[in-house]
This record gives structure tokens, C-alpha cells and sequence, in this order.
């Protein structure tokens, strides 16, 4: 199957791996190979030929921004994509990313997911709950010297790697034309998630419970836990430190 990835990045350059390893014609396209979805330029020679595309592109902020970052780059490669004939859009999502309005860049995502569904192009949507790789930069926002801020915030960390499989089985799959959750198979708060981090990696930094700090004191409750659908994947946090 001829599959264009759009996003070459932490998960792109993964899917692709795992595709061409499972047989498929799976090339990836952003702007260090001339696709800019911004301008649309590159965007034709890209999609020309591909069956399915795989969206994991993401947005430069997480601000007001991501706003138009995402309806411009949708509108684009949904255009594309239908000059193209493609058969099958496969958008990667976050869990919850509805149930968060407090939060401009879920309200972007958000955006990015109506206007997929909208278009004319069968699609697919995955959203994962938080990457195992997001912790230590989450801890990096919220660090002023050796205290680290953190909300007790549930949260459910995935590793990129299942990620990977889960957006890759999709893509070689037929169209959801709906969502996909997937998760980690722990929850955590965030605070404690942070100390566990931080009594692995070392360092002298500490945890500081605090409710206002950082991105995720915007989301109220559970909403970044995996719904009763999901599909929960098999790599542990605790392990997924040890290993790295």
C-alpha cells in the first residue's frame, strides 16, 4: 500500500519504520522535504499516488495560533488529498481534547478533528492520551530552580512506540469514519507522576503540588483519562524510564 506520512518527527519517523517494515510504500513529507501545509506547496507531489495519508503534523505553538495553524493546514491537505484520490485520512488526536475549552491548542485540535470529519475524504481519527516523552518537558515548563510545580492532574502516559503501532495498524486498515482511543495502562496524577520521574533520573529538583501551574491546570477531572472504549496498550511508565 502506497502511504504518505505527514509529520516526520518523534511519531512520523516511527510509522514509517513500522510500515515499510510491514511491507508497505510508507514515504514521509514536511518541510525539510519541501511540504509546507501552511502554503500548500509540495503538497500534490506528496500525495500523488498515495492511497492513504497519515496526518502527525503539529502546530509550531500552543497558543491562539494553533487555531489558524490547524484550519489552514486541514483545509490544505484535505484539499490535496481529494485531487489526489486518496482513499483514507488517518488523523493522530488526543484523548479528551473536546472536554477542554479552557485550553486554546485543544480547542485547535479540536477544530483539526470537526474539520476532518467534515471532509470529503474517509478518515480515520486516533487519540492517544499523553506521551511518556511529554513528562520531562511538562516538568521543564514548570521548573523555577529546584522546585518543580505540578497540578495533581489524572493523567495517563503512553509511549510513543505503542502510539506508533496503534496509528500504523489504522492506516493499514479500512476507514474508521470515528475515533480510536487509546492509553497507557496506568493513570497517574501529574504530581506524583513527576516525582516518580525525578527519583529515577536524579537531580535535586522536587515536587511542589500546585494546581495552578502549567498547561494542565486547565483540565478539570478526568478528561485526559482513556474512555471506557479505549484500547489500552502494555508499556508501563515505571518500565518505560527503566528502559531509557
Amino acid at each position: 500500500m502506497n502511504i504518505a506520512i505527514i509529520g516526520t518527527g518523534l511519531i512520523g519517523s516511527q510509522v514509517i519504520q513500522r510500515l515499510t517494515a510491514a511491507g508497505h510504500d510508507a514515504t514521509g513529507h514536511s518541510r525539510s522535504t519541501g511540504v509546507d501545509l501552511l502554503t500548500g506547496a509540495g503538497l500534490a507531489d506528496a500525495l500523488r499516488g498515495a492511497e492513504v495519508v497519515v496526518n502527525v503534523s503539529n502546530s509550531p505553538t500552543f497558543d491562539e495560533d494553533s487555531l489558524d495553524f490547524f484550519r489552514t493546514t486541514v483545509t490544505n491537505l484535505l484539499t490535496a488529498a481529494q485531487a489526489a484520490d486518496v482513499k483514507h485520512l488517518v488523523t493522530l488526536s488526543i484523548v479528551g481534547v473536546d472536554l477542554v475549552p479552557d485550553l486554546a491548542y485543544y480547542r485547535a485540535k479540536t477544530l483539526q478533528e470537526e474539520l476532518v470529519e467534515a471532509g470529503p475524504i474517509p478518515y480515520s481519527i486516533v487519540r492517544a492520551t499523553q506521551f511518556m516523552e511529554f513528562v520531562e518537558p511538562t516538568m521543564s515548563w514548570t521548573t523555577d530552580g529546584d522546585v518543580v510545580r505540578l497540578p495533581a492532574t489524572p493523567i495517563q502516559p503512553i509511549s510513543s512506540a505503542d502510539v506508533t503501532a496503534e496509528v500504523a495498524d489504522v492506516a493499514a486498515g479500512a476507514p474508521l469514519q470515528g475515533i480510536r482511543n487509546i492509553g497507557g495502562p496506568d493513570v497517574f496524577a501529574l504530581d506524583e507522576l513527576g516525582r516518580i520521574t525525578l527519583a529515577a533520573t536524579g537531580g535535586n529538583r522536587r515536587v511542589v503540588t500546585d494546581e495552578t501551574a502549567g498547561l494542565f491546570a486547565a483540565v478539570k477531572g478526568n478528561a485526559l483519562l482513556a474512555p471506557a472504549d479505549a484500547h489500552l496498550t502494555g508499556t508501563h511508565y515505571r518500565d518505560w524510564l527503566r528502559s531509557r
